[in-house]
């Protein structure tokens, strides 16, 4: 869900007025490899996936610039790689029946998980699914 400008509300630290946090992600993308299960030190399971997003047109951009790129090629739309987390059972048996290549759409949250790398602490951001279905591409 896109935010426009006007849709957000400013307020002062003393104005009662609060705003609702919101924290919804929907992706639709394949499946670049199978589902990867791991049992963590506290037993819990988790399952995960790697989707493949398109990115949307640049819109920034005008019509010509846009249709080729510096070296006259016709420009190719991105991608992200983005890692999706499946906590619930649901979830789990949902993204267990899904194989490399599947079309899926993601609904969840955006979380930032910190872990330590030697001395140093690292973070990355993932999607934890509040559900997970195929799509007919």
């Amino acid at each position: 869900m896109a935010v426009r400008r006007s849709d957000v509300v400013e307020t002062d630290a003393d104005d009662a007025t609060t705003v609702p946090a919101v924290n919804e992600v929907r992706l639709v993308g394949r499946l670049s490899r199978s589902p990867e299960s791991r049992q963590l030190p506290s037993g819990d399971e988790v399952i995960q996936l790697r989707l493949v997003v398109r990115r949307a047109p640049e819109r920034a951009r005008s019509k010509s610039a846009a249709a080729t790129s510096e070296t006259g090629r016709a420009a190719r739309a991105g991608v992200d790689v983005i890692d999706v987390s499946c906590w619930s059972a649901t979830t789990r048996r949902s993204a267990l029946r899904l194989a490399e290549g599947d079309t899926l759409e993601v609904e969840g949250e955006l979380r930032r998980r910190f872990y330590r790398v030697g001395p140093a602490v690292q973070s990355r951001y993932d999607v934890v699914a509040g559900s997970v279905r195929r799509v007919k591409a």
